[in-house]
């Protein structure tokens, strides 16, 4: 059975965190679920700009957008960990 996990967040994230988090989320080591499905948001960066991130298996893709009010993350999958979820995406 597939669940999922959803934050918002005022985080500010370096783009190469962003990228660190989305390659551990690929890396089908089981450390934040059995298996992760898809993973999206958007967030706010630390130089002021805002991206939107899409994941699935062996692919994502991180592109610029529009500000929003709040961060926001979701991650798709089955038996997910959401302690270790909040602990990769530093909340």
């Amino acid at each position: 059975m597939f669940t999922s996990w959803g934050v918002e967040t005022a985080k500010k994230f370096e783009a190469d965190e962003l990228l660190r988090i989305l390659d551990e989320l690929q890396s089908e080591t089981g450390d934040y679920g059995q298996v992760i499905l898809r993973a999206k948001g958007i967030v706010a960066m630390t130089d002021g700009s805002w991206m939107q991130f899409d994941m699935v298996p062996e692919e994502h893709e991180i592109r610029g957008c529009s500000p929003d009010y709040t961060g926001r993350l979701c991650v798709i999958g089955c038996e997910l960990k959401e302690d270790k979820l909040k602990e990769l995406f530093g909340l």
